[in-house]
C-alpha cells in the first residue's frame, strides 16, 4: 500500500490572527480544533505542538476555543482592533483594554 503524503498551505489573506498561541502552556491536545465551529484551525503533525491556524479570516471570533482550553494561558483570544474595547479609569487616568 502506498501512503500518500498531504499538504495544507494556511490561508493567509491579512495579517490578522483569532488567537495566538503560548507554546510554552499550549501542549497540543487540540481541543480547541475539535470545538471551533468554523473550523478554523488544524492539528499539528508535530505532537505536543499548537495547532495550526489555516483560515485566520474564517473565524467568528465566538471565542469557543479560548473559552474551553483546558489549559489556561495557552489561547489569547485576539480580537480586531475596531472590536476590541477600552475605557479610561477615571481616578488614574489609564486607558485600560478588554
Amino acid at each position: 500500500m502506498s501512503q500518500q503524503k498531504l499538504m495544507a498551505i494556511p490561508n493567509v489573506v491579512t495579517p490578522n490572527q483569532p488567537v495566538l498561541f503560548n507554546p510554552e502552556i499550549c501542549n497540543g491536545c487540540n481541543h480547541c480544533v475539535e470545538v471551533c465551529q468554523i473550523d478554523v484551525y488544524i492539528p499539528n503533525p508535530e505532537k505536543g505542538k499548537p495547532p495550526i491556524i489555516l483560515h485566520p479570516d474564517e473565524c467568528w471570533y465566538c471565542g469557543c476555543c479560548a473559552n474551553d482550553c483546558p489549559r489556561p494561558g495557552a489561547i489569547i483570544f485576539n480580537w480586531p482592533l475596531q472590536s476590541r474595547g477600552y475605557w479610561k479609569n477615571k481616578e488614574t487616568g489609564k486607558i485600560g483594554q478588554v
